[in-house]
């Protein structure tokens, strides 16, 4: 499929000065994009479109919005998202879309305020003592069971609070054996996980023996070996 001819107009103008029009045409059609250099000219003399007319008026507007004035400042409304720009446009009298403002304001660079709390999964400890990297970033395994890949994050609920999640990542086939829920970033919450991934490897045959690789980058959680029967690796952080 051929891209739209103002997407390949526009590549034209990146390397016009570079290459010139002709010579960027014929390698254009080389590659089985046929436009030909007439065809780029009328396109520079047509006259705007009335998209492009609309996009250049709310933009203008919202400039007037997002940039600094005169004074250095910016008003209010700068701070809103695209959401909030939206309905304050639609009060002023202006029936833009507002995906037409989620577009004008990322190609512009402009953002609003988020006032969304920042949740740390983990907390590094310097004088804590690291286990050994057994992994080296070597991420490759011959056989189920051979090397775990561990990591938990937090999850948003619909309540407007969140609950932490632990996935276990068998590296052989991306399947995960073994993950767990719970409201605080405990260390058996973390083990709890690692436990339903042996045991799901025990029921199809594949006991965890010597050799096994438990691999995360947990930070203030303490996993022991000998509480899991199995070899553990973190990487630095």
């Amino acid at each position: 499929m051929q891209p739209a001819t103002e997407l390949i107009c526009h590549f034209i103008d990146e390397k016009k000065q570079e290459f010139g029009v002709v010579p960027v045409c014929r390698a254009l059609s080389v590659h089985g994009i046929q436009i030909a250099p007439r065809t780029y000219w009328a396109y520079l003399s047509h006259a705007p479109s009335k998209r492009e007319l609309w996009d250049a008026a709310v933009t203008e507007i919202m400039a007037g919005i997002y940039e600094c004035g005169e004074n250095g400042r910016r008003p209010p409304e700068s701070m809103y998202g695209t959401l909030k720009m939206w309905e304050y446009l639609q009060r002023q009298g202006i029936p833009v879309a507002k995906c037409t403002v989620e577009r004008l304001k990322n190609n512009s660079g402009w953002h609003g305020r988020t006032r969304g709390r920042r949740v740390r999964t983990t907390i590094a400890d310097p004088a804590a003592s690291r286990a050994p990297d057994l992994v080296n970033r070597q991420f490759r395994t011959q056989r189920p069971g051979q090397l775990h890949v561990a990591d938990f994050t937090y999850v948003p609920l619909v309540t407007g609070r969140f609950c932490y999640t632990a996935f276990v990542i068998d590296a052989f086939a991306g399947l995960i054996p073994g993950w767990e829920c719970s409201g605080s970033k405990e260390t058996e919450f973390i083990e709890s996980a690692l436990r339903q991934a042996m045991d799901y490897r025990k029921r199809k045959g594949h006991v965890l023996g010597p050799g096994a690789i438990h691999h995360s980058d947990y930070a203030e959680v303490d996993v022991k070996p000998e509480n899991l029967g199995m070899a553990c690796s973190g990487c630095a952080r």
